[in-house]
Formats: C-alpha cells, structure tokens, sequence
C-alpha cells in the first residue's frame, strides 16, 4: 500500500485521529491525502496532501482541519461512481474514514459495491456505534455540558427555580443521561423511554411542597423540545422555569485527555490494519484493548442500558 486517503466529520479529537494517521503511515512510507469536506470532496476532487509537518500542532485543537459537509450526492449512484472516480484518478489504495453512523454507513457502501479497502473510525459524540464502548468526541461533549450545568446549577439555585436544559442526542440518549448523572439532576428525558410528564410535573410539585427550591431536567433533543417541556411544567406546577439550549457548544472544543487517547490509538492502528489488507472493518477499544468490528454491525442500530443509569439518577436523587 503506497497512498491512502483520510476524510471525515467533526467533533472534538478528530484532529488528533487525523494527526495518528498521517504520522503512523509516514512510518510506514505511505503517503496521505486528506479529502476536504468528507464526501462532497471525494465527488468533487477536492484533496490535499498530509505529511507530519501539516499535521503539528493540531492534537488540542477541535473540530477538522480537513472541514466537512453532509454529502446528499453520496446518496445516489452517480455520487456514488463519482467518488469512486476520484479515487482511482489519485491511485489511492485505501480510505480511512473517521465518522459516525452516517459516515460510517457510506464507508460500508464503497468496500461492498465498489471494492474499495476501507476502514472506519468512530467519532460521534452520540457514541451510538454499535459494539464500540466509546466514540473519539463523546467524552469530550459531556464534560464541555457537564461544566455548563454547573454554571446553570448557580443560577437555579441563586433564584430557586426550575431549568430545563436541552443537550444533543436526536436519536440516542447517552448524552443526556450522562450528563444527568454527573451534574446531579433530578430528571432526564431521552428518546429511548417514553416520557411521563404528567409524572415529572407531579414530582416536582411534591417536592417544592417539602421544601425543594431548584430543580434541573436534562432533555436530549431526539425525546422532546424543550420549550415545550418548559411550558409544561409551567402550566402544571406553576413554577417559574427557564430553558437552556447548550446546542452545537457540545461539538466543538479542546479535545479531552481520554478522546486524545483514544483518537491516537485508534488512528494508528486503522493504518496498521488497513496496510495488513483487512477491510469494511471499524476500529474499536474496549477494556483497554483495540478491536475490530464489521462495519456491517457497527452501523446497527447500538441498544444502551439506559435503565441501569436512569434508576440511578433517581435514587441519588
């Protein structure tokens, strides 16, 4: 293997992937080229090349340096056979891509429809990969939402009402109930559990009637708007109550000691593999050993013990 191509999404540690790539397939000999905006770059021939000196200085920084973009045209076979082009025009031997479930599930594609030698890594700050323990970027969104609660924790305590946080999490609550859990908060909301506000309401209207002056509830965005669940428990407790959207702040930041770990780790080893000859393979660690997984499963739908971590909220609670 001579050239490889590297694309990706972005969250925090990325950049330290991208970094472990370019330097363990310098060791190598093989080349790199990093493909700007994910997909749309690979369709549209935008490449750049990648040696050690491009990739200093970046291990803390958040985000990509290679940018990216949602690629709609990858979707359909013409983006597709495009993508494919761009490949064997630069003599690229193989792609490492660094994603989520979305990125990961176009890597499926080009290894088996178009044979193309591809290895994944995850990087969802979701951490929804199904059989990887954890994702590059999880850790570090829940400790960026785990300082801004506490900051809000202050003011709900200061003026004794009731917040409602809302955190990412679409179709996943891992977020959600690990911020929950850290921060101390009295509910979380999450798109794997039905939601009872009825219950939540009456709650927290037993609570204020013992004496309970603050309450947090954490909202992942796939269960419910916060907004509405704000204005619910207004109408049924008479509370005053304040939301706060934390959004795309949870994406983007100085990378964690633990996702700089785990994104040198799993970046070079993708380079070992993938110059080994495997394939359609996504690279993992659990307990404390690199793993690799079929991208075949890994772009399963992950089922999370969210009961173990939600019992546990309420009786700390």
């Amino acid at each position: 293997m001579k050239k490889i191509g590297v694309l990706t999404r972005d969250c925090a540690g990325i950049n330290a992937a991208i970094r472990a790539v370019v330097r363990t397939a310098a060791f190598h000999g093989i080349e790199v080229l990093g493909i700007i905006k994910g997909y749309e770059g690979l369709i549209d021939h935008e490449l750049v090349e990648l040696d050690k000196r491009s990739v200093s200085g970046i291990l803390n920084r958040g985000g990509t340096i290679l940018k990216t973009a949602r690629a709609k045209r990858f979707l359909t076979e013409e983006g597709q056979n495009q993508a494919v082009k761009t490949i064997a025009e630069n003599n690229i031997d193989g792609l490492i891509v660094i994603g989520g479930n979305g990125s990961l599930t176009g890597t499926h594609i080009l290894a088996t429809e178009y044979n193309i030698p591809v290895i994944g890594i995850p990087a969802t700050i979701d951490n929804d990969i199904n059989g990887v323990e954890m994702s590059i970027g999880a850790d570090s969104a829940i400790n960026v939402a785990v300082e801004a609660l506490d900051k809000i924790r202050d003011t709900a305590t200061s003026l004794e009402r009731v917040f409602v946080v809302e955190v990412m999490g679409r179709g996943c609550g891992y977020i959600a109930l690990q911020v929950a859990l850290a921060g101390g908060c009295e509910e979380v909301l999450i798109p794997e559990k039905e939601t009872a506000m009825a219950k939540i309401c009456a709650d927290i209207v037993e609570g204020s009637r013992q004496g309970k002056k603050s309450w947090i509830v954490i909202v992942a965005e796939g269960s419910a708007k916060g907004s509405d669940v704000a204005e619910t428990i207004v109408k049924k407790t008479g509370l005053e109550t304040r939301l706060t959207v934390l959004g795309y702040i949870q994406r983007g930041g100085v990378p964690t000691a633990f996702d700089r770990l785990l994104a040198a780790r799993m970046g070079s080893y993708a380079v070992e593999i993938l110059k080994d000859g495997q394939t359609d393979m996504c690279v993992g660690y659990t307990d404390k050993k690199l793993i690799t997984i079929p991208l075949a499963q890994a772009i399963q739908p992950k089922k999370i013990d969210y009961e173990r971590d939600y019992r546990l909220i309420k009786i700390l609670t």
